[in-house]
C-alpha cells in the first residue's frame, strides 16, 4: 500500500501527463468533436437506459476529462457539473460546451476528485456519474465512495459505468487467459510515449500509476459508504478494442460469437439515503 506522500507523488505524474495529452485529444480524432458539435453522441446505450430521464436533474460528473460524456447528458437535460485535476482539460470543455450552446446548463471545475466535495461546497446533486477509465487512477477506492456519498443529496443516486476489473489482467492479444493477478493491489507504474488516442504523438510526461480495485473493492466501498446498492450489471461489449480477438460489433466491441466471452464492463447503481 502506498504511504500518503507516495501517492501524492504518483497523481501529479498523472496530472502532467493528463495535462499534456489535453491537446492532442482534443485535436486529434479519437474523440471526434467535430462530430459531437453536429450533434452526436457516444454513451452506450445501456447507459442511457439504465439512467433513463435526466430532464431537470442535478448531475456531477467526476473524472471528466474534456467532457463530452459530460455535455451528452446536458443535452439530454440534466444540469451539469464536470470536475477533473486537469486543469487544461477543464479549459477545454469549457471552451466545448460554449461552442455546443450549453454553458448555459454545465461548468466545468478544476479540482481532484477526492477533494470534491469540500471543492463543490455546499452543492448537492441528484446524480453523481463517473464513466469508463476512471477508477483505476485513484489511490483510495473507499475515500471516493466517501466523497461520493457527500456529493449526494437524500435519495440521490450514484450511476458508474467502467472498464471490468477482470480486463485489467488478461492477455493482450485474446483477453482470454490470465496475464496478470486479479487480487494484486497497490500502485502499478508505468511508462509509455503518445496516448492511446494517437500512439506516434511526441510526449514528455510518459510516467503514470494506475491502481487495481477489484470489483468487490467497489461495492464494498460503495455500500460502506452508506449507499444503497441497487444493481451490478456485467456487459460483454467495450468502447474500444482492448484484446486483438475482440470483433466491432455496432461502434462497440465483443468476443467473437465462437468464443467463451468474458465480462468487458460493468455498471452499478446505488441510492443515498432518504
Amino acid at each position: 500500500m502506498d504511504t500518503s506522500a507516495e501517492a501524492d507523488e504518483h497523481v501529479e505524474d498523472n496530472r502532467r501527463h493528463w495535462d499534456e495529452r489535453v491537446p492532442i485529444h482534443v485535436a486529434g480524432s479519437f474523440y471526434n468533436l467535430d462530430g459531437f458539435r453536429a450533434g452526436e453522441e457516444d454513451l452506450d446505450r445501456f447507459q442511457l437506459d439504465e439512467m433513463g430521464d435526466v430532464s431537470g436533474l442535478d448531475l456531477v460528473h467526476l473524472q471528466c476529462h474534456i467532457g463530452l460524456d459530460t455535455l451528452s447528458w446536458a443535452r439530454r437535460g440534466a444540469r451539469v457539473t464536470g470536475l477533473d485535476f486537469s486543469a487544461p482539460a477543464i479549459e477545454a470543455a469549457t471552451e466545448l460546451a460554449e461552442q455546443v450552446g450549453l454553458d448555459d446548463r454545465a461548468r466545468f471545475v478544476a479540482a481532484d476528485v477526492l477533494d470534491a466535495a469540500q471543492t463543490l461546497g455546499t452543492h448537492r446533486f441528484d446524480v453523481v456519474y463517473t464513466g469508463t477509465g476512471a477508477l483505476m487512477w485513484l489511490p483510495d477506492i473507499t475515500r471516493w465512495a466517501a466523497t461520493v456519498a457527500a456529493l449526494l443529496r437524500p435519495g440521490g443516486r450514484l450511476y458508474l459505468a467502467e472498464f471490468h476489473p477482470l480486463t485489467g489482467v488478461l492477455d493482450d492479444d485474446h483477453g482470454a487467459t490470465a496475464a496478470g493477478d486479479y487480487f494484486a493491489r497497490g500502485a502499478r507504474t508505468y511508462t509509455s510515449p503518445g496516448t492511446y488516442a494517437g500512439w506516434n504523438a511526441e510526449t514528455v510526461h510518459n510516467t503514470t500509476t494506475e491502481w487495481h480495485h477489484t470489483l468487490g473493492d467497489v461495492l464494498s466501498a460503495v455500500a460502506g459508504a452508506g449507499l444503497r446498492i441497487e444493481f451490478v450489471h456485467e456487459h460483454a461489449t467495450i468502447p474500444f478494442q482492448r484484446y486483438g480477438a475482440l470483433v466491432a460489433d455496432g461502434g462497440r466491441f465483443r468476443y467473437p460469437d465462437h468464443a467463451a466471452a468474458l465480462p468487458l464492463m460493468y455498471s452499478l447503481a446505488a441510492t443515498a439515503p432518504a
